[in-house]
């Protein structure tokens, strides 16, 4: 898993952390904003899509703020798309923890032709 955040973002690192204890075997690249932003485009990731840090995993793109679980699933099912994505920074998603308190959001599956569907959703 290939990690490109900014040095600077703590939910981004709260991030990390949880994928390292998921048992993800991360490489962490600190990259400013003109290189967060080339990854996400040449990866299909769109305004509306964007959180705040970006992953590669085994094919897949991962934006945000995706719970493990979900990643998990995606790496299992292997469908035909890009990958998924928590647009934002939601409270409760992973690495926005806080104490307790959970907004609802969706995490979005989305692929090359612009179709994007729920993948799971959280309350």
């Amino acid at each position: 898993m290939t990690v490109y955040l900014s040095p600077t973002c703590g939910c981004c690192s709260a991030w990390v952390e949880h994928a390292r204890t998921a048992g993800y075997d991360l490489t962490v690249i600190e990259s400013d904003q003109e290189e967060l932003m080339r990854q996400k485009s040449e990866r299909g990731v769109d305004d509306a899509l964007a959180g705040c840090h970006t992953v590669e995993v085994d094919g897949y793109t991962i934006e945000g703020h995706v719970p493990m679980e979900d990643i998990a699933r995606l790496l299992s099912d292997r469908p035909d798309a890009i990958g998924l994505a928590v647009p934002g920074m939601p409270s409760g998603s992973a690495g926005m923890d806080m104490d307790g308190r959970v907004d609802p959001f969706d995490v979005i599956l989305f692929s090359a032709i612009g179709e994007r569907s729920v993948f799971a959703s959280y309350s």
